[in-house]
């Protein structure tokens, strides 16, 4: 009964707060928009010049040029399953073409040779000494030239089986996990703006636990012999309703917004409600140490810009892992759970996975959520519950 009281106490505290609670909940929705703007606006294309060169040949008085032929398959290819990176441009000079490849204004270049149709003629003709030429030319560092490069190779070749009606030595058969396939960059960063929704709970659970200590309202529930875990456990469970509100909320900006949802919304929900007791939890550290809200907005600033950046929710962050528990990487991130969390939400809002392929990071989180819970409540209760 004691729990329940300080639940309702609690949520009409928060309620008076609603500066802060409406901050809690709409940042998610604010990064999910300014994201969206930025992809929108640097959608990741890359662009290829094809210079041909090709003399063609004449056929049973026909002309051939199989060289414009690879060029109009290049600009036939419509996104399938797959989104197609690539914008061709053909050019009719190899030094301007060569000038924009050098200028960064095209990412790969496409030289089609002299003797390309008649080799391929003669590779049709069952001649498997003909080889046609095509050379790549662009900066092999740049990330743009080597995807750029990987399609384009692929897309010659199977021009070249098409036109000779040859078939392939081994068959590829490409199967995409969920719909990683066709999630575009906004989709990639979705499941860590999620997070960064549930990290705003570092401030709004803070403040929701010093608060008592400022007002000195816990004076009253010193005297009234509440304990430690009733007072905590009922700030924890509004804070957890305000983290699953932000959560559903930034999700349906991101929906509205184009975002390919995936996956099971109860498993979502889970992991947002595990990784809001984490950051509960760790506030609850914050609030041990510090004695106002004011100190919460300093003190916290840290923490919660640590938890953004270096979690990999604000953008993606990869470091060597420091050791592994049953095959299960840890690295210097993995001891925050929002690098967790949104290993978590990756493989179930983009590649469709089921819960067990979760339970690494869903055992991580729980871990490390007793473990700030523990330390936090033991310094809490020594600095602002304990009778003096």
């Amino acid at each position: 009964m004691r729990i329940l009281r300080v639940i309702c106490k609690s949520l009409k505290e928060q309620l008076r707060s609603y500066w802060l609670l409406l901050l809690s909940l709409s940042m998610g929705p604010f990064f999910i928009l300014v994201y969206f703007l930025i992809m929108e606006t640097s959608e990741l294309k890359y662009t290829l010049i094809i210079v041909n060169n090709d003399k063609g040949l004449s056929a049973d008085g026909n002309a051939i040029n199989y060289g414009d032929s690879l060029i109009s398959f290049f600009k036939s290819i419509k996104n399938d399953t797959i989104a197609f990176p690539l914008i061709v441009h053909q050019s009719y000079d190899n030094i301007a073409a060569l000038g924009a490849i050098k200028n960064n204004k095209a990412d790969a270049l496409i030289v089609i040779n002299e003797s390309f149709s008649q080799t391929l003629q003669r590779k049709k003709s069952n001649d498997t000494v003909a080889v046609s030429g095509v050379e790549f030319i662009g900066d092999l560092t740049s990330t743009g030239y080597l995807v750029s490069a990987v399609w384009a190779n692929e897309i010659v070749n199977e021009y070249a089986l098409l036109v000779t009606d040859s078939k392939r030595i081994i068959g590829v058969k490409e199967t995409a996990l969920g719909t990683s396939a066709t999630a575009g960059g906004f989709d990639m960063i979705v499941p860590g703006i999620l997070i960064v929704s549930l990290i705003m709970l570092m401030f709004t659970s803070s403040i929701a636990f010093v608060s008592e200590v400022e007002n000195k309202t816990i004076m009253r529930l010193k005297l009234s012999r509440l304990t430690a875990f009733e007072f905590l456990s009922g700030i924890s469970f509004v804070q957890l309703l305000v983290g699953i509100a932000s959560v559903l909320v930034t999700l349906l900006t991101a929906i509205l917004l184009g975002f390919n949802y995936s996956g099971s919304l109860t498993i979502m929900i889970i992991i947002a409600g595990m990784t809001s007791l984490s950051i509960i939890s760790f506030s609850l550290i914050i609030a041990a140490v510090v004695k106002s809200a004011n100190e919460v907005l300093v003190v916290g600033n840290f923490p919660m810009f640590l938890f953004m950046f270096f979690t990999g929710a604000a953008f993606p962050l990869h470091s060597e892992p420091l050791f592994s528990i049953a095959g299960y990487e840890i690295n210097i991130q993995g001891l925050m759970t929002p690098t967790h969390a949104i290993s978590a939400l990756n493989k179930t809002l983009i590649m469709d996975m089921d819960f067990q392929s979760i339970i690494p990071e869903v055992i991580s989180i729980l871990v490390l959520t007793i473990i700030y819970f523990l330390i936090g409540g033991i310094i809490f209760r020594r600095h602002h519950l304990k009778l003096s």
